[in-house]
């Protein structure tokens, strides 16, 4: 990505031509701002605060500001009532009230509320992935546990599975439970965790420890790797030896250390044979007319793989220091080797540093990821993995809490394009009037968001942790901004473009009152079944400048330099608005400042 090719905007220009007024003035006004945050990141991100002492200094939000700026690193919006909630309870306080939250209703039985654990030949919800993002745009817009599923969606971007990658009966099922692991576990203990998804349908299905079977030197069959290869590389401990603070352990040549080699692969994948889907609670029903098609229930999919030991390696393993005796049942040879990657050293910075990337920084220093390493070592009780004080290092650190930070240039992260959409949905009251949350894949880069939850592209996510994009400012410092990997000339347009019409339309369904989408354009019922309803904002309509205050706070937790507020304003005011305009003229000017917000830099990067 170069800054000259982001400098283009004649695409934005030709989609902004036909325009409604408003957006036109939205669009000239945020569009160069939009730009040149994407074309100079240099300027936003580096290498993170100073040195901090141990103790937090900043327990209290003194501001409204700082409040709606932990909570939306915290979660995914910030509320009048929120933030106030912050400022009187102090954020360790509120925070720990939020992790002790009941959960809300899962995946898996918001699915079959709407039905979508039908048989039946002519809906076939079984093959169909949409069921799979209805469900999980449900849950990051509705859910009453904020914080909760916001972690469970950070850590659905280190245990990552896909829903574009999965091919089986009842995938949509498989991925809402698989989703909602995450979720139960997600302030429980990193052991467990992995646990769950090693032996998770969905995890198997994706890289292939489902059916995986042992050895047979008669055929040369040898156990599957995948799985093996990437609980190490990706799940628990890395590529390279770390430090606790992140950084990478050197030899006595200045090289660095492999935390694996080739051989520990192998003799792992020996540990994740003999595994397939549970179908002991299976019941078949024949569907179609002619019997041709037999498909189970969806119980399956919410079951943990179950072994059969005769397809099981009985080979003995060594990986990693460790050895599993030969004829070993298959159930402790798990144990111990995933005991193994849990007590590996490299786990607490591994783990840390990524989880404050998705939280809060993309370059933390490493004296912030040394403090969260040492809280998944030790929660201050003797127990390591405790990912309760994990998210509370990450979220009440005097780095991510300190004021130095929003003047630090080379502080904070690139907002992803499906946290955006879940922002604006949760500050906006949005709601689906028939309750069918019909919103499909928005990963298309040129005319969606480039981005959709549990759909990334492969098991590496939607990004690398250590992106640097080249030929840019952070190039030239190796400041890490993960984010911006998706970021092109296309997404930047795409983004514009799909805001533009869900802030101020909604998002058009086909026949909401339905599981299934049979697009039939005859149906009355047909139309924007998801909305926002802006109740506070339309209020403030005919005061821009109020208006913009409002956005400034809600959207930017007060980041918005008063140059550009005042921009803002001049553009809102150059279509009049009075007491007495119609309804929809006071939604164009709510609209429009909206999608002026959501295009300013200040929003783009997270601070």
């Amino acid at each position: 990505m170069t800054e000259d090719s982001l400098k283009d905007s004649a695409a934005v220009d030709t989609a902004t031509a036909n325009s409604p007024q408003w957006a036109k003035h939205a669009a000239l006004a945020g569009l160069s701002a939009l730009l040149a945050a994407c074309a100079a990141p240099g300027a936003r991100f580096g290498r993170g605060l100073p040195l901090q002492r141990p103790s937090q200094h900043y327990t209290d939000a003194s501001t409204p500001e700082a409040a709606a700026r932990f909570l939306l690193q915290a979660q995914f919006s910030a509320s009048d009532a929120e933030i106030a909630a912050v400022q009187k309870q102090g954020y360790a306080d509120w925070l720990a009230q939020q992790f002790a939250a009941p959960l809300g209703q899962t995946g898996w039985d918001w699915l079959n509320a709407r039905g979508y654990g039908t048989i039946a030949n002519d809906t076939r919800y079984f093959d169909h992935f949409y069921p799979g993002d209805y469900m999980i745009w449900n849950q990051l817009m509705t859910a009453p546990d904020a914080v909760r599923k916001r972690l469970a969606l950070a850590l659905s971007e280190f245990f990552v599975v896909s829903l574009t990658g999965l091919d089986f009966a009842w995938r949509s099922h498989a991925m809402a439970y698989y989703w909602d692991t995450l979720v139960r576990h997600a302030l429980g203990n990193f052991r467990d965790l992995l646990e769950e998804v090693s032996l998770s349908p969905a995890m198997g299905h994706y890289l292939n420890t489902k059916g995986n079977q042992k050895e047979n030197p008669a055929t040369g069959r040898v156990p599957d790797e995948n799985y093996a290869r990437e609980v190490m590389q990706l799940f628990s401990i890395g590529l390279y030896q770390l430090n606790p603070d992140g950084s990478e352990k050197l030899n006595a040549t200045g090289a660095r250390m492999e935390t694996y080699v080739q051989n520990d692969v192998s003799q792992l994948a020996r540990v994740f044979t003999g595994y397939d889907f549970d179908q002991r609670q299976n019941v078949v029903t024949p569907f179609d007319p002619e019997g041709k098609r037999k498909v189970g229930n969806t119980n399956f999919a919410k079951q943990r793989m179950s072994l059969t030991a005769n397809r099981h390696s009985d080979l003995p393993t060594q990986f990693l220091g460790t050895s599993i005796p030969a004829n070993t049942p298959g159930p402790q040879a798990l144990k111990i080797a995933l005991d193994t990657l849990f007590n590996h050293p490299n786990v607490g910075p591994f783990f840390g540093q990524q989880m404050i990337q998705r939280l809060v920084t993309s370059n933390p220093s490493p004296a912030y990821v040394a403090r969260v390493s040492a809280a998944f070592a030790d929660n201050g009780a003797g127990v390591r993995g405790d990912l309760r004080a994990v998210f509370a290092a990450i979220l009440l650190d005097d780095e991510a809490r300190s004021p130095a930070g929003l003047q630090q240039a080379q502080f904070g992260r690139l907002r992803e394009p499906m946290l955006r959409l879940v922002q604006w949905g949760r500050t906006f009251g949005i709601t689906s009037a028939q309750g069918s949350w019909k919103i499909n894949d928005l990963s298309n880069p040129a005319t969606q968001l480039g981005q959709s939850p549990l759909r990334s592209p492969s098991v590496f996510n939607f990004f690398r942790p250590g992106y640097v994009p080249p030929s840019t400012q952070m190039a030239s410092t190796g400041a890490m901004a993960p984010e911006f990997q998706i970021v092109t000339e296309s997404s930047v347009a795409g983004y514009l473009n799909f805001m533009q019409g869900v802030i101020r339309n909604g998002i058009y369904v086909n026949d909401p009152d339905l599981p299934n989408n049979i697009n039939n354009s005859r149906n009355p019922k047909n139309g924007y079944d998801i909305k926002a309803s802006y109740s506070t904002e339309l209020a403030l309509a005919t005061d821009a400048k109020a208006l913009v205050a409002r956005l400034n706070l809600l959207l930017c937790a007060g980041q918005l330099p008063a140059a550009l507020q005042g921009q803002m304003v001049t553009a809102l005011n150059a279509t009049p608005l009075t007491a007495t305009s119609p309804p929809d003229k006071r939604l164009d000017r709510v609209a429009a400042a909206v999608f002026l917000a959501m295009a300013a830099p200040q929003y783009l990067v997270q601070k």
